[in-house]
C-alpha cells in the first residue's frame, strides 16, 4: 500500500529512497549544528574567546553539537584548574530544551520520508537517514575530541540516534495516519483474533498505562507551573546576578538561551522537589520542601530562584503529585476499561469486598506505572556538571520514582471513588 502518491515530471527518475533519507536527515544535522555555531561564532567575533583559534572554535561546537544530543563529554582538567594535581570529570548534563531542536528536524524529515514511500519501502529511507546520522555522529565524536576533552565515537555514533530516531518515526506516523499504512501489519486485526478474555486484559493493562502517563503528565505539569511562579517571585534577583555578571550583549544572550534550553531540566528537578525527594546541586546537597542544605553556587542567574529560608508551606507541595493521582483516577473512571473489577464482581459476589480491593489495586498499577515514569523523566533530567563537587546534579531516581508511585496510588483511589459523584452518575 502506498502512503501517498508523489507527482513525477516526465523523463525524471525520482530520488531512490535511501538517498532521499540521507538528504532529508542530513540537512536536519546541518541546521541544528548551525544553531549550535552561529552563538559560538558571534562570542568569537566579540573577543570573548581571545585563547581560541577558529579551529578550535569548530571542535567546541562539534563537542556542543554532541552534547545537545546526549553524548557524554570525558573532561580533562590540567593541574592548577580547579586541583593540584590533573582532575578528570564527566559532563552528562544536557539541555533538553536544545534536544527539541534536532527532533523536530527529525520529525520534519519523518514526515517528508514517509510521504515519499511505499509501505514496504520505507524502512530503505530511514536506513539511510539514520546511516546519515550515525556518520555524522561519529565524525564529530572523532574531529572535535582534544586534549582537554575526550568522546567515545561509539557514543558519537549512536547516541544521537535516540533524538534522531524519534522524530523520524514519530513525523512518519503523523503524516502516515496509522501504523498499517506505516508498516504494513494491522495490529486491530490481529488483536481482534485474540480471546475475548485476552482482550479484556490488554484493555485493562492499556488503560492502566495511560493512566499512569495522565499521572506523571499532570504531576510535571503542575511542577512546571510552581517552577514559572518561583522564576516569577525571584525575577528581581535573576537580573541582579545577570547585572553583576556583566557579559555583555552576546554572552548574556548565549547564557540565556543555554538557561532556556534547561529549562525541562529544571521542570525535572521540580518534579523531584513537588515529590519530597527533592533535588541536588553538588554532592552532598539536598533541596526539597522537607530539608534544604545547599553549598556555594555557580553564578548561573536562574539559580536564584531555589528555594530558600523557612518552608512552612513546602509540605503543601506534596499534595501536587496526589492531585494528579486525582486527575488519573477520574479519568481511568471515564475511560470505563475496568476489567479486573468485573472479572473480581463474577468471582467474588461480596460486592462490598471486590470495590475496595480493586480500586486499591487500581491504584498501585497507576502509581506504579507513574513511578516509573517519573523515574525516568528525573534520570535524563540530570547527570553530572562534571566540574567539581558538581558531578551530582537533579533528582535521584529511585527515591522520586518511589515517592511519585504512593502519592499518585492515594490520588487515583481518591480520584476513582469520587469520579461518579464528579460524573454525577452512580457507581
Amino acid at each position: 500500500m502506498k502512503l501517498f502518491t508523489r507527482p513525477k515530471s516526465p523523463g525524471v527518475l525520482p530520488m531512490p529512497l535511501w538517498l532521499q533519507g540521507v538528504v532529508e536527515l542530513g540537512q536536519a544535522a546541518v541546521l541544528s549544528a548551525l544553531l549550535i555555531f552561529l552563538p559560538l561564532i558571534g562570542v568569537w567575533f566579540a573577543d570573548g574567546f581571545n585563547d581560541r583559534d577558529f579551529a578550535s572554535l569548530a571542535r567546541l561546537g562539534g563537542q556542543g553539537w554532541l552534547l545537545i544530543h546526549g553524548v557524554p563529554l570525558n573532561l580533562t582538567f590540567p593541574a592548577g584548574t580547579l586541583a593540584a594535581a590533573e582532575t578528570t570529570g564527566v559532563l552528562s548534563l544536557f539541555p533538553l530544551g536544545l534536544t527539541l531542536i534536532p527532533f523536530f528536524l527529525s520529525w520534519r524529515a519523518g514526515r517528508r520520508l514517509a510521504k515519499a514511500s511505499y509501505t514496504d519501502q520505507l524502512w530503505q529511507a530511514l536506513l539511510g537517514a539514520l546511516g546519515t546520522y550515525a556518520l555524522l555522529g561519529w565524525a564529530a565524536a572523532y574531529f572535535s575530541a582534544n586534549d582537554d576533552v575526550t568522546i567515545s565515537v561509539t557514543a558519537g555514533a549512536l547516541v544521537p540516534l535516540i533524538a534522531a530516531g524519534l522524530g523520524l518515526v514519530i513525523g512518519a506516523r503523523r503524516e502516515a495516519g496509522s501504523w498499517v499504512r506505516l508498516i504494513g501489519v494491522d495490529l486491530t486485526d490481529w488483536i481482534s483474533r485474540t480471546s475475548q478474555h485476552s482482550r479484556w486484559a490488554g484493555s485493562y493493562v492499556w488503560a492502566v498505562i495511560r493512566a499512569g502517563a495522565v499521572g506523571i503528565t499532570a504531576a510535571l505539569g503542575l511542577s512546571a507551573l510552581l517552577l514559572t511562579a518561583a522564576l516569577v517571585m525571584s525575577w528581581a534577583d535573576i537580573v541582579s546576578v545577570y547585572q553583576h555578571l556583566d557579559a555583555g550583549i552576546i554572552g548574556g544572550v548565549v547564557l540565556t538561551v543555554v538557561e532556556l534550553g534547561l529549562m525541562p531540566n529544571f521542570a525535572g528537578w521540580a518534579l523531584g522537589w513537588t515529590s519530597g525527594a527533592g533535588f541536588a546541586i553538588g554532592t552532598g546537597s539536598i533541596i526539597s520542601p522537607l530539608e534544604t542544605t545547599v553549598g556555594p553556587l555557580p553564578a548561573v542567574p536562574v539559580l536564584a530562584a531555589l528555594p530558600v529560608g523557612g518552608m512552612e508551606y513546602g509540605v503543601a507541595a506534596l499534595m501536587l503529585p496526589v492531585v494528579a493521582g486525582i486527575l488519573a483516577g477520574w479519568w481511568f473512571l471515564r475511560e470505563g476499561e475496568n476489567h479486573f473489577d468485573e472479572w473480581l464482581s463474577l468471582k467474588i459476589r461480596a460486592r462490598w469486598f471486590t470495590a475496595p480491593v480493586s480500586t486499591l489495586l487500581l491504584g498501585a498499577f497507576v502509581g506504579l506505572v507513574s513511578g516509573i515514569l517519573a523515574a525516568g523523566v528525573v534520570l535524563i533530567t540530570g547527570g553530572s556538571a562534571g566540574v567539581g563537587r558538581f558531578v551530582e546534579v537533579g533528582a535521584d531516581p529511585l527515591w522520586t520514582g518511589l515517592w511519585i508511585a504512593a502519592e499518585v496510588a492515594v490520588g487515583v483511589v481518591v480520584g476513582y471513588a469520587v469520579g461518579p459523584w464528579l460524573e454525577r452518575e452512580e457507581r
